[in-house]
């Protein structure tokens, strides 16, 4: 199994709702995709992320149809629109 977290920081921390439901919307749609998740910090320190996203796939084709798909592709210029920074790890899970 691979997992495929990614965290973002935010221009502004108002668009973390709509932020959650984009990604919450491709869940069931793109065939590879095996769970995901959406997480807002409730934390709010500087060093935290405003959100989360932690998704799993069989194997690593899993994960590359899931970035190449069209529903992934289509929430790609909103999350550049609005994103300050971002950090992503892939790693094999047991």
């Amino acid at each position: 199994m691979i997992k495929h977290i990614v965290m973002w920081k935010l221009k502004n921390k108002d668009d973390a709702s709509q932020v959650k439901q984009r990604l919450e919307a491709l869940d069931g749609v793109i065939p590879s995709l095996r769970y995901l998740e959406v997480g807002i910090d409730i934390n709010g320190t500087e060093a935290a992320a405003d959100v989360v996203l932690i998704t799993e796939f069989e194997d690593e084709a899993g994960l590359d149809a899931y970035q190449a798909h069209p529903e992934h592709q289509a929430v790609l210029p909103f999350m550049k629109s609005v994103v300050a920074a971002r950090t992503v790890v892939d790693f094999v899970a047991p």
